[in-house]
């Protein structure tokens, strides 16, 4: 709204200096600022609430046993990140741009069903949640979405299908007729990672933010013509207002942060952990990223990895000699390391460096090629 209203006031009365408001670094400074200091004044009013009205976390008993001592903390704190995130987005970017309505609409759809979720554990205390074909259901139809909008719109025309091979000079990639089936998998995927990397304090918020500013990066270039032609990557004229988007989430999940680091005071709960891990997803295809998310996303892929060899090997050693056998002490794998005797904040710190090195290698992929 703030975009638009200094925009007129510039081309109306022409004042000294609100031509600064047309550029997007200073829209995207505004973007994280607003997102931090809306999270600093919403974040302990929200956790208050949830503390009246007793929506606490419920350890599961099989979930390691240090884990007891936070039992009652408040969750579905995803509510303050998604709340600061909207309300930036609105005030500062082109919301008439087709990349902001694309992420920002599959964000929230995902943030709901998360809540829905969070609802029926917490409130309802449905042990399970919402069914799992239900949950999947919506990140199919977010994916469904994301993938019909990218492959029709006129906006992405010329290289709807394609994507950047990451450390090769001029070639793309071209998923074809495969393309949405793609869509709805990295979606799907991505969603369910961050959604498994939440388990310690602070960790997924943490690791997200690193990732976002490497995004940032992308996304800006990738909407530079003369940046993008340097790099030789895809050209998406538009694709850099998403920068105000994910400065808005920077901004949102480091105030966030400030509640949810070790000891939390809150938990984003499904309402918080979809919906990013969504979000990832979906900016990644929209600036034809998808498959550096390996790379960028790593921890995702690491943490989602140790669970899926878990249970695969579980289930092979219980039918090949009657007792299952397990490949680490517990899955997700940042789990294995607590019951290795690793302190929670350690783990989560080396975590964040890892993070850090594998975002610098996504970035690097742009002139290594």
């Amino acid at each position: 709204m703030f975009y638009y209203l200094f925009d007129y006031i510039n081309n109306v009365f022409n004042p000294p200096g609100f031509d600064i408001f047309r550029f997007l670094s200073f829209r995207s400074i505004l973007s994280a600022v607003t997102g931090l200091l809306l999270s600093f004044y919403l974040g302990p009013k929200i956790i208050k609430y949830l503390k009246k009205q007793q929506i606490g976390e419920k350890i599961k008993a099989e979930g390691p046993q240090s884990h007891q001592i936070k039992a009652g903390t408040p969750t579905m704190g995803g509510i303050i990140l998604m709340l600061c995130v909207t309300i930036s987005v609105l005030l500062w970017s082109d919301i008439k741009s087709i990349y902001i309505i694309i992420v920002l609409a599959g964000t929230l759809v995902l943030s709901i069903v998360g809540f829905i979720d969070d609802y029926l554990k917490v409130v309802k205390k449905y042990s399970k949640g919402l069914i799992a074909r239900y949950k999947l259901l919506g990140q199919v139809a977010v994916g469904l979405g994301v993938g019909l909008a990218v492959y029709l719109m006129p906006e992405f025309a010329r290289f709807n299908t394609e994507t950047t091979l990451p450390f090769f000079k001029n070639l793309n990639f071209d998923f074809s007729i495969m393309y949405i089936p793609a869509v709805i998998f990295i979606i799907t995927a991505t969603s369910n990672a961050v959604n498994l990397t939440d388990g310690l304090d602070g960790l997924a918020m943490g690791t997200m933010i690193i990732v976002l500013l490497a995004l940032a990066v992308m996304s800006y270039v990738s909407g530079n013509i003369i940046y993008a032609d340097y790099l030789n990557i895809i050209y998406l004229p538009g694709s850099g207002e998403l920068t105000v988007f994910i400065a808005a989430l920077i901004g949102a999940g480091l105030g966030f942060l400030w509640y949810n680091f070790y000891p939390a005071q809150v938990f984003m709960g499904d309402t918080g952990s979809l919906a990013l891990g969504g979000a990832l997803g979906i900016m990644a295809i929209l600036i034809k990223k998808e498959l550096l998310i390996p790379i960028l996303g790593g921890i995702y892929f690491l943490e989602t990895a140790s669970v899926i060899i878990q249970r695969v090997y579980f289930k092979y050693t219980k039918a090949k000699y009657g007792e299952g056998k397990r490949v680490f002490r517990m899955a997700p794998i940042h789990h294995h390391f607590e019951l290795l005797g690793w302190h929670e904040p350690k783990i989560v710190i080396r975590f964040y460096i890892i993070t850090i090195i594998l975002a610098l290698m996504s970035l690097a992929s742009f002139k290594i090629r």
